[in-house]
């Protein structure tokens, strides 16, 4: 994705690649176990189908969805939209992300509603990961992580660099922190169909707040793009497939990661064949080529208007689709994509916003919206 923009690339050739290689002892996230959801390899290489639409009524803004939401314009003028980020006082924080980068992109505040965005860390360079913790604003782009604090007017008084990954890694992508304190984060292989050199491209790791004990958490996800963990402490990550085998690509993924798996990048990325046998089931299968991106929760459901779920935006399609989840925040196995949002022009960032809405940054339109229940 740029390897480029990840975005929105990342997002359409985001993720590429990586490698298999052994995970290290004492990690932040749970074992892997037998308890996980094992969904049917059945449905993992065909597309989730988002043109099942039919039952999608006009929302508002010009967005579409089931009836009972109301879709609003939250923020605009965020062209390249990326990331989001709240802080401790509610407020949104936004990354922007172009396709070409050239240096020129940036972290946003909307302070409220409304409210015009205010660049305060500029001169970014992709940066897709965007983390409030303890007080700090933690910023993921190419080939590092940075922390910002003490707002002082529109820019931070302080800055510190946390994390330089080394070479050989592709797209730098979702930061999250484990409920153990850690930050996680997933990184794309550099390249389609490569084994990467690296040992922490095509894979989830994780590291102090400092910048210390950088490990790898799990392996062989060709691109770890948007990283949620459930009230139960469960890490949902989308995955991107290959992008260079046409209508033999099988869908991307949305998946529960835990310490220790391989998930056989390379050789496995979605296929159903013997290359793919040992390697951990998705939890949601989504459309193909889709550039899955952005994921948020709904665990306790949205509204009435749908049960427990997950969002994932598909940039490439335009929609943002739904995996059924149970009220433990536990994915349903087997469960395929739906489309549940449509018409944007390339969704990218989703989260569940502290009034329980749900925010979608549209990249190509710069528009962030809103939907809640009416």
């Amino acid at each position: 994705m740029r390897h480029l923009i990840a975005l929105l690339s990342i997002l359409v050739v985001a993720g590429c690649s990586a490698s298999s290689t052994s995970l290290e002892p004492g990690s932040s996230l749970a074992p892997a176990s037998s308890s996980a959801p094992t969904p049917s390899a059945g449905p993992s290489a065909n597309a989730a189908g988002s043109g099942a639409t039919s039952s999608l009524v006009d929302i508002g803004d010009g967005l579409s969805g089931p009836s009972g939401l109301v879709a609003s314009t939250y923020a605009a003028g965020l062209a390249h939209v990326a990331a989001f980020a709240f802080d401790d006082s509610g407020r949104l924080w936004v990354s922007t992300a172009a396709y070409q980068d050239d240096g020129t992109d940036a972290v946003y505040l909307v302070a409220t509603p409304g409210a015009t965005p205010v660049a305060i860390v500029r001169e970014q360079h992709t940066p897709l990961g965007l983390l409030w913790h303890d007080g700090e604003l933690y910023v993921a782009a190419k080939g590092r992580v940075d922390a910002y604090s003490d707002l002082t007017g529109s820019s931070f008084a302080k800055h510190r660099t946390v994390l330089v990954l080394p070479d050989g890694v592709g797209e730098v992508n979702g930061l999250m922190a484990s409920p153990d304190g850690r930050l996680v984060l997933g990184i794309s292989a550099p390249c389609d169909s490569c084994k990467p050199t690296s040992p922490y491209a095509a894979a989830v790791v994780s590291f102090r707040p400092d910048g210390t004990d950088l490990r790898v958490e799990a392996s062989g996800i060709r691109a770890p793009t948007g990283l949620i963990y459930s009230s139960t402490g469960q890490l949902y990550v989308t995955m991107n497939q290959r992008d260079d085998l046409g209508d033999a690509t099988p869908g991307d993924w949305l998946g529960i990661v835990e310490h220790g798996q391989d998930w056989g990048f390379p050789d496995c990325y979605g296929q159903d064949d013997e290359a793919c046998t040992s390697a951990p089931r998705p939890v949601g299968v989504l459309d193909q080529h889709a550039a899955a991106s952005g994921v948020a929760l709904a665990e306790r459901g949205f509204g009435t208007v749908v049960g427990a779920s997950a969002f994932v935006a598909e940039w490439a399609k335009g929609v943002v689709m739904r995996v059924a989840i149970d009220a433990a925040g536990t994915a349903s196995a087997s469960a395929t994509g739906e489309p549940f949002l449509t018409g944007f022009k390339n969704p990218v960032p989703v989260a569940t916003a502290p009034d329980g809405s749900l925010l979608v940054g549209d990249w190509g339109s710069g528009i962030v919206y809103r939907i809640a229940p009416g």
